[in-house]
């Protein structure tokens, strides 16, 4: 298993509420302010595009990726932090 971030950790360890989506792993001030300007300000927000993509790695990495311009490794990161709050919460 590879290892995780403090901020990925901090993210999985409690509910989403209204956090902002600066709050997801591999999500910083400049892919943040993109998802932000396209309607996804709140991590429930890309949540909820995760979700609609049926959990689909590839499919939510190639959305982010397009969004965004994020790199695989902030795909990626983004990506596992969401699962595992769904593994964990829903």
């Amino acid at each position: 298993m590879s290892s995780t971030s403090q901020k990925h950790r901090n993210f999985v360890m409690e509910p989403m509420g209204d956090k902002p989506v600066t709050e997801l792993a591999g999500i910083g001030p400049v892919y943040g302010g993109r998802l932000t300007e396209a309607g996804f300000d709140c991590a429930y927000v890309v949540l909820g595009q995760f979700l609609v993509l049926k959990k689909d790695e590839d499919m939510f990495k190639d959305w982010l990726k397009d969004l965004t311009g994020a790199t695989s490794k902030q795909q990626n990161d983004c990506f596992q932090c969401l699962k595992e709050w769904c593994d964990q919460f829903l």
